[in-house]
């Protein structure tokens, strides 16, 4: 998948690279959990999470929020079509999405202030309006030390980059960068999970067995480095991923039926949700997609039909629709968003829409939240929300609601400063009622 450049001059490309921990060449260290078990609160249903960023932002108005009957400068060039839900409909160039609008919610008139793309950027991801003193964790490395996975399985992965970093809380909270985006029909496997080269199991034990024996000739050296510490749990957890069958095989899409596959269709977004599907599947706590392209300032309605929206309906449908099928929907909360919106009053010289965070729309699904519902509405030109506004901050709060995270529970930075998961928001209690 191609490098994403934002009007800003952004580029969406990993914010963490993968460094040589010395294990065989294979560095998987600084992407493993270290954290102990966090207090999850009981009843919760999600279990894992899925986290799919529309990096640019996508305009509201033009796809789950039109306005038909707005003045001609507003509308647009798309018509509404009826969903599989009585008296809710969306974009014409939904259609797969509007046959399983009883599978997720649809949040409208969400609303923040922030309209550069790197901030806006920030704020969706941490649920944070960002500090210049301060980053923010993000969702996934708050679920990775709250909700500790199995050792021989990453807790955090992206496909194939992420905006989620894991800021105050530290490297060991990053997610495992894929780098790549599946083929359709073909094995996949990520560096470091892999034995390239001829190399096997044992050939990296060996290797594992020399470090060791390394460290412990300069351990006197080095005994106040915490880094090293940490260096050296890496690599145990790095050596039990892998030589863990199930690791290799849960980034394996090539293991799924034809037929279920095919739902998903051949593009690299669909093909990252059936990665998904396997990964949560097998046991990972948190996953992260980026799609990019949203960033429509110029031909807004041709980019939409013919680029964005296709593969979109498509691949998140058959998200839903294959999470359902395995059994896994009611336990993996699915969460949807760009940064912003775009602006509802059309810019006629380019033909598209501009950022606009005053008004969006989020999509959330599964991990018992009930669908086939909309959730808050905007105004009769999408303008502004139309009565009380939800922020990126609530929806935050919900998310960690729903994974049985207390989004109120204090964390301390390196330098002990006490700080909320979620220092602004409050629950929307209709998504759970």
């Amino acid at each position: 998948m191609g490098i994403q450049r934002q009007c800003d001059g952004t580029r969406r490309r990993d914010f963490l690279k993968m460094g040589a921990l010395g294990v065989g060449g294979l560095s998987l260290g600084q992407f493993l959990q270290l954290s102990q078990a966090g207090e999850i609160r009981a009843g919760a249903k999600a279990k894992s999470a899925i986290f799919i960023n529309l990096p640019g932002g996508q305009t509201h108005i033009d796809t789950f929020d039109l306005k038909p009957d707005a003045p001609t400068e507003y509308r647009g060039e798309f018509n509404p079509i009826s969903t599989n839900v009585a008296g809710i409909q969306i974009c014409e160039h939904l259609p797969k999405l509007a046959g399983v609008m009883d599978q997720f919610v649809i949040l409208r008139g969400v609303s923040h202030t922030l309209a550069a793309h790197q901030l806006g950027a920030e704020y969706v991801n941490t649920g944070n309006r960002p500090l210049p003193s301060l980053e923010f964790p993000s969702y996934g490395a708050v679920v990775t030390k709250e909700m500790p996975g199995e050792p021989d399985l990453p807790p955090f992965v992206s496909i194939p980059t992420t905006q989620q970093r894991p800021g105050y809380l530290g490297v060991q909270y990053a997610p495992l960068h894929t780098g790549s985006t599946p083929r359709a029909g073909q094995p996949y496997s990520v560096r470091g999970l892999a034995l390239r080269s001829g190399l096997t199991v044992s050939d990296v034990e060996r290797r594992t067995n020399l470090r060791k024996e390394l460290d412990r000739t300069f351990a006197g050296l080095e005994r106040d480095s915490t880094l090293l510490e940490g260096m050296d749990q890496f690599s145990r957890q790095a050596f039990d991923m892998i030589s863990s069958p199930r690791s290799r095989r849960a980034f394996d899409v090539s293991q799924e039926s034809p037929a279920f596959s095919q739902m998903f269709g051949d593009s690299p977004f669909g093909q990252s949700c059936l990665l998904a599907t396997r990964l949560v599947e097998s046991g990972v706590r948190f996953v992260s997609i980026s799609t990019g392209g949203w960033d429509t300032h110029q031909n807004n309605w041709e980019n939409l039909k013919t680029r964005l929206l296709p593969p979109f309906d498509q691949s998140l449908a058959a998200l839903l629709e294959g999470l359902k099928q395995k059994g896994l929907l009611e336990e993996t909360l699915v969460f949807v968003t760009g940064e912003f919106g775009r602006t509802p009053k059309i810019n006629q010289e380019r033909v598209g829409r501009d950022h606009y965070p005053r008004c969006m729309c989020m999509l959330m699904a599964g991990g018992g939240i009930q669908g086939g519902r909309v959730i808050g509405a905007s105004d009769d030109k999408a303008l502004a929300p139309l009565e009380k506004a939800m922020s990126p901050d609530d929806v935050a709060a919900s998310f960690y609601h729903a994974m049985g995270i207390d989004h109120q529970k204090e964390y301390h930075t390196s330098t002990g400063r006490p700080v909320m998961i979620v220092r602004a928001g409050d629950v929307i209690p209709e998504l759970f009622s």
